[in-house]
């Protein structure tokens, strides 16, 4: 049911604007919840375990299904499962599914589709990318009668966190209604690059001191209409000049410029108590000596962001599927690199039979020990705890 929201609640999360941060947390889990998370645990299989670290769009269930490039995928719009699809699942659980923008037809298939989806083997939460903007698979959907908005660089020219709560409230009760349970909104990127062909308006500054609040607000929206947000693209894609759904990219900044910009923005978020945060899949170099993408990268995720950030909650990585990946990598090998690097869940594998073999492989040979299997499937399984309504 969709939650509403009391008046009094919204004029205190606005008055809070810039130290909104300070205002707002997810409870921290009661030990009766740490317990059930435990029990649960202890009766899952290494398979089920495995299953909750993969949240998958619909089409890699089907293995007859093979895609080089998006538009294929768009052509092909599948918007409900078959049998090959069920049969696939029965031995490759899921923890999640994503749904995009050629998934979605109308308001009744959306929500058949998304009644199949429940009943997929591994309980998955169901995601979408509705940032609002030119990122909306919902509201550029002519077939759905939603609030429409131009950009969050829009918003954030108003000077006004208020409008970023708004948004994500009204963003956060249509997915709400619909039936998701998770956005992988808001963009937290800070746009100093003025050349940055993948971020620019989705941004909602190039100054981070403006970002931050409305990032929080955002999130808080989100939360108070009963969807839990995810805050991206760790370390920061905004001083970038290439699009990683294609290739390679970079930021050249230091830890300490980043920590003077992207951080402050990322902290605010973290501080808030944000339950999951997405990797960028650019490659930080003066920051880890290393030309891989901060998604393959312990510095980036466990050094920085777990380490020195202190962040204790959900790692999921940008789509492994992107170029930025799939050119250097194969998917068993991204599979298995970024759970090593710090990742807790595995975001749109090509190909999922073969990541998930290659986790699966890993553990058996030692390179992932179960404990780290299970270090993730705890943070996952007590997000689903959280989220049940």
């Amino acid at each position: 049911m969709m939650k509403t929201t009391k008046l009094w609640t919204k004029t205190a999360v606005l008055f809070c604007g810039l130290v909104v941060t300070a205002c707002t947390n997810y409870d921290v889990p009661a030990t009766s919840q740490a317990e059930q998370v435990e029990q649960e645990l202890q009766q899952m299989t290494l398979r089920e375990k495995v299953g909750q670290m993969f949240y998958v769009r619909p089409e890699v269930l089907d293995t007859t299904i093979h895609w080089t490039a998006y538009s294929e995928l768009e052509n092909l719009k599948l918007q409900q499962l078959n049998d090959r699809m069920t049969a696939l699942n029965a031995d490759y659980p899921v923890g999640g599914v994503i749904l995009y923008a050629w998934n979605i037809d109308n308001e009744s298939q959306l929500a058949g589709f998304i009644s199949q989806i429940r009943s997929l083997n591994g309980s998955p939460l169901l995601c979408i990318d509705e940032e609002g903007g030119r990122v909306a698979r919902i509201a550029n959907n002519p077939n759905f009668d939603v609030k429409k908005y131009e950009s969050m660089e829009a918003i954030g020219k108003t000077g006004d966190p208020a409008n970023a709560y708004e948004c994500g409230n009204t963003i956060g009760t249509y997915l709400t209604k619909y039936g998701f349970d998770i956005d992988f909104a808001p963009v937290a990127d800070v746009n100093t690059n003025p050349d940055n062909v993948i971020i620019g308006p989705r941004a909602f500054s190039d100054d981070p001191a403006v970002a931050a609040p409305m990032v929080t607000n955002y999130l808080q929206g989100l939360k108070d209409a009963g969807i839990t947000g995810c805050i991206k693209h760790f370390p920061g894609h905004g001083d970038t000049t290439a699009d990683t759904h294609y290739g390679y990219a970079k930021s050249l900044k230091t830890w300490d410029e980043m920590l003077q910009c992207e951080m402050v923005t990322f902290r605010a978020g973290i501080k808030w108590g944000c339950q999951l945060i997405m990797t960028a899949h650019i490659a930080a170099p003066n920051v880890t000596g290393s030309d891989a993408p901060s998604t393959m990268s312990p510095i980036i995720l466990q050094d920085k962001l777990r380490g020195e950030l202190g962040y204790r909650n959900i790692i999921v990585t940008d789509a492994i599927s992107m170029g930025a990946i799939t050119n250097q990598y194969t998917t068993a090998q991204a599979a298995v690199g970024s759970i090593l690097a710090g990742s807790d869940i595995v975001l749109d594998p090509r190909n999922y039979v073969e990541a998930f073999d290659a986790v699966m492989a890993a553990v058996a040979d030692g390179t992932i020990s179960e404990e780290r299997i299970n270090q993730s499937v705890r943070r996952i399984l007590t997000l689903k705890l959280q989220m049940k309504r």
